[in-house]
């Protein structure tokens, strides 16, 4: 690694564990380049200035998550049920965790709850296209290509069990109990699996006559 390289990778990881504890407005270029050992010019020298180099921290905290929890590579041979229950164990082990979570996931959880140009970034470059691979689960296992928004609303609702339980962990921890045990995340695939799938076979089962009907109607059926 070069001399330039190796500075650009101390501020970056000096800036990470800043940025996720202060957040954006709060944290400040002098705080983060005394953290990496540089001068106070470094920072507009190898980012231009705070906001580019917010950025590029958010950007590797989720490259190093990535790494840490790689999206499941599943047989294609594999049903669509299973690779449901295996994308819902991904996102789980992505997004819960405890308040010891890495800064990686804490700063991930600032930009969501507080976003900035950098979420825009997250979403094009790397969300949008494991959303896209979801409501790909969700065709194959209704059997037909859902309105948009039926799509889109039973994809954000998988998604949105496997959040609640970073976002409202301190809600659940006062309404269980500190005794209680929490849950596991194989407890929580398995909850979660079992109910996305029984809400998408309810679907399945109301557009199911509608498609019958319409098939039979047809008075110039496909050879």
């Amino acid at each position: 690694m070069s001399s330039d390289e190796s500075t650009r990778a101390k501020i970056l990881l000096a800036a990470g564990p800043i940025f996720a504890e202060r957040g954006f407005r709060c944290a400040t270029v002098r705080e983060i380049c005394d953290a990496a050992g540089v001068n106070l010019a470094s920072v507009n020298y190898y980012f231009h200035d705070k906001q580019n180099l917010y950025i590029e921290t958010v950007m590797q905290a989720r490259a190093m998550r990535a790494q840490q929890v790689p999206f499941p590579d599943w047989p294609v041979d594999s049903a669509p049920e299973a690779r449901l229950r295996m994308f819902i164990r991904f996102l789980l082990q992505r997004v819960v965790a405890s308040d010891s979570a890495p800064w990686e996931v804490r700063l991930l959880m600032r930009e969501f709850l507080e976003p900035t140009e950098a979420c825009r970034r997250l979403v094009e470059e790397h969300f949008r296209p494991v959303f896209d691979r979801l409501l790909g689960l969700i065709d194959e296992l209704v059997g037909v290509r859902l309105d948009d928004a039926t799509r889109n609303q039973v994809g954000f609702s998988i998604i949105g069990q496997c959040l609640h339980y970073r976002y409202s962990s301190f809600v659940i921890q006062l309404l269980l109990g500190e005794d209680d045990p929490t849950f596991s995340i194989d407890e929580l695939t398995e909850h979660i699996t079992r109910f996305s799938l029984g809400g998408i076979e309810s679907i399945r089962q109301r557009i199911e006559p509608t498609a019958n009907a319409n098939a039979t109607s047809n008075p110039f059926p496909a050879p």
